[in-house]
């Protein structure tokens, strides 16, 4: 109602409606510059830059490179005046992204389909009638484009100002504020003033879980959100409805946001209409320091930028990593931060004689410690890294149990016999970012989608835009895609194996057939004969060749890739039955009650988790916001944190506390940094200190020796039972737990 009032005074004669108005008020011009009131004529009275004029190189829009698959598909495109040269295909957008002109938009998205409904991008065309939509246009050979004319000008100026006709001013109290696309965009091409004198409708917010917050009068209809939870998330949660001025976007029926992705809608969001629920109100941008590190809660090592304000981490947001992420995080790396700051463990302490804890000085923890230590033999010794520790302190673990004459030392997820010898035999061969080639997935005793967030909106990518194959063997699970149900457990694998199954003309047929293999079949006293029928499954089917390698383990840790090249292995199935002293640097997911009644516990951790419970002696360390460590992802790609905030009272990093511990058992380390613990890294695995490169393994299936095990009956488990609690960090989080309660309930 509100445009069509404002469209028929705009058309009245001037003469009417200088008569209706009061002698004593004062008719002011919308524009607020004098050559856009006649706009042609401005253009007509620009004179033309010289012919042979040369003009001066521009850079790209955020120093981006273009890439020729075909030189020949090359064509030229002239933007204001400067002639660039770009593949076929290409939008007159990202033509002038090339060109060095970032053309303002709401609704285009460059991982988004395009979409052409926010009108902000017009541009004009050389011999076109009128202004063009240039994130819809392709660009075509010898067109002439301007983006800075008066009738550009003009017509951008006109679309901001029907974009804030409804929108409410309330940046003030917007959690958008600083950091919005339309105030910027308002400032840079709208008008000082509006003609808009109507009541602004208002629509109604809407409830799309704990975790986006909606204020759905600021929202502009540019449908990134509706996009993305179809095309990215895979799921068909969002939609528009209405029509004119009742158009708004919601959910069909009350229903919240179940994706494990649904917070990047709040970084692709324009306006303030979906922000962030937990961060709401809590600080501004400009008052937050940025740190850019990587994610722990999964084996995918998403970038992210920590942003702090003095002690405290206030959200976390992702980083852009073509190869990795892209820009995109899941629920649980971008929501958990608030577990860091609960249930922390501050001091040493000693439990007494009555069952309680005891503060103490790093001395007298480390001297008890110290002291029991040598009243046992060295084969009971045990140390188990946790899920989130880095490189260094697993390297300074090994090497203390050693040392100590110990060999009882492995990781959490790393089981019994698991083969570390050759790399392929547990990384993700074909890369994340390599997922994208394939064209069928075989996906075994593994659910991406709780796994490895990431991992799984790559392939749900590849089956949207090359309509890959996608099937699996495992329990009945939820996936976004479509996906077809082999079987649930070996019997079905060896029929592949052999050749009898259906599936197998399918695998035959892929040009590039991709398995994708899950770590939770480690820990299955089965296992050797299981990946040996998935090797022999990649050998038959033309998985493994010299251009490409399909045969994927998708591993469940952060640190688990790095202890498996640093040689943390389970030796011994009874090695913690037996053990008299059990050294627990963040192991929380360990079975508590395999561990001897009369067994000494040292709980080396961040957080008061599981196994705290259990423990003698309690050393606080630092968690990964807090420190500077290697981690390795599940594809081989090393990456390291930075500390972002202060660690929390008398906390100290992992590799120092048992540096110190082996000063005071008398076993001294022969290192007293972190670059000399990197040095006997390198002597160990020289990949772990080649940061942000990424090594592919050496050798391929037919070097493995034949396995003579019979594989079980016993069908496939899930390994993750709680996408949202995984880990101590999240298992403290207060978002985490609303997000288990609200979300996963049946």
């Amino acid at each position: 109602m509100g445009v069509g009032i404002l469209a028929s005074r705009a058309i009245r004669p001037a003469s009417r409606l200088l008569r209706s108005q009061p002698s004593n008020l004062l008719i002011r011009t919308i524009v607020s510059k004098p050559e856009l009131q006649s706009p042609e004529a401005a253009a007509v009275s620009q004179p033309e830059p010289p012919k042979n004029q040369i003009l001066p190189p521009r850079n790209p829009v955020g120093g981006a490179r273009v890439h020729f698959t075909n030189p020949e598909d090359a064509i030229e495109v002239f933007v204001d005046g400067y002639a660039v040269k770009v593949p076929k295909g290409f939008t007159v957008l990202q033509a002038c992204e090339v060109a060095g002109v970032d053309i303002p938009r709401f609704c285009y998205h460059s991982r988004l389909s395009i979409a052409g409904n926010c009108r902000m991008c017009l541009v004009e065309v050389e011999k076109s009638p009128k202004p063009v939509a240039s994130c819809a246009m392709p660009a075509l050979p010898g067109m002439k484009i301007k983006t800075d004319t008066p009738i550009a000008k003009k017509a951008r100026e006109g679309v901001m100002e029907f974009l804030l006709m409804n929108h409410p001013l309330d940046c003030p109290i917007c959690d958008q504020g600083g950091e919005c696309d339309l105030q910027d965009q308002s400032m840079a091409f709208g008008s000082d003033r509006g003609r808009f004198t109507e009541m602004k409708r208002s629509v109604v917010d809407k409830n799309l879980g704990p975790l986006v917050k909606t204020v759905m009068t600021r929202c502009i209809q540019c449908t990134r959100c509706v996009r993305f939870a179809s095309e990215v998330a895979g799921v068909q949660d969002l939609g528009m409805l209405g029509r004119g001025s009742g158009e708004e976007i919601g959910t069909y029926v009350e229903k919240l946001m179940t994706s494990e992705l649904s917070g990047n809608v709040i970084d692709i969001c324009p306006v303030g209409a979906l922000t962030s629920k937990p961060f709401a109100f809590k600080a501004r941008n400009w008052e937050l320091k940025g740190t850019e590190t990587i994610d722990v809660s999964d084996a995918v090592g998403s970038n992210i930028r920590v942003d702090s304000r003095g002690p405290e981490v206030m959200r976390i947001i992702p980083r852009l990593n073509e190869d990795i992420n892209e820009e995109w995080i899941s629920d649980k790396t971008r929501f958990s931060y608030d577990g860091l700051k609960r249930q922390r463990l501050s001091d040493p302490m000693i439990r007494d004689s009555d069952g309680r804890f005891k503060a103490v000085s790093w001395r007298d923890a480390l001297a008890v410690v110290g002291d029991i230590i040598h009243q046992v033999k060295s084969d009971e010794i045990v140390g188990i890294a946790g899920q989130l520790s880095d490189a260094e302190s697993m390297m300074v673990l090994k090497d203390f149990v050693n040392r100590m004459g110990s060999d009882n030392v492995w990781c959490e997820g790393t089981a019994v016999g698991v083969d570390a010898d050759l790399r392929y035999s547990y990384l993700m061969n074909s890369s994340i970012s390599g997922l994208e080639n394939a064209d069928l997935f075989l996906l075994v005793g593994t659910q991406p989608r709780v796994e490895a967030a990431m991992v799984n909106a790559r392939i749900c990518k590849t089956v949207r835009a090359s309509n890959a194959k996608v099937a699996y063997i495992g329990p009945l699970a939820d996936f976004n895609y479509d996906c077809k149900h082999l079987g649930t457990g070996p019997d079905t694998l060896k029929e592949i194996a052999e050749g009898r199954h259906p599936f197998c003309s399918a695998l035959k047929n892929a040009k590039n057939p991709a398995i994708i293999v899950g770590a939770g079949l480690f820990n299955r006293t089965d296992k050797d004969a299981i990946l040996s029928a998935v090797e022999s499954i990649a050998q038959a089917n033309n998985v493994v060749r010299p251009d490409w390698n399909g045969l994927n383990y998708l591993l469940l840790y952060a640190a688990q890739a790095a202890a498996l090249d640093l040689g943390l292995i389970q030796q011994s199935a009874k090695a913690l039955e037996s053990a008299k002293f059990v050294y627990l640097m963040g192991a929380d997911d360990v079975d508590v009650d395999k561990i001897p009644k009369d067994a000494f516990v040292v709980y080396q951790g961040h957080h008061g988790d599981k196994a705290v419970y259990r423990a003698n002696v309690i050393l606080p360390a630092s968690a990964f916001t807090e420190k500077e460590g290697t981690y390795e992802n599940t594809e081989g790609f090393t990456q390291q944190t930075v500390p972002a905030v202060p660690t929390v009272g008398d906390a100290r990093d992992d590799w120092k506390i048992v540096r110190a511990l082996s000063e005071v058992s008398g076993v001294n380390l022969p290192y007293n940094s972190i670059e000399g613990v990197r040095s006997r890294i390198k002597s160990v695995a020289p990949n772990l200190v080649h940061t942000d490169e990424r090594e592919p393994a050496a050798f391929g299936p037919s070097l493995k020796p034949e396995c003579k095990e019979t594989m079980s009956t016993t069908p496939f488990k899930p390994v993750v039972e709680n996408f949202y609690m995984t880990n101590a960090i999240t298992r403290a989080s207060k978002i985490m737990a609303q997000c288990s309660a609200v979300l996963l309930k049946k």
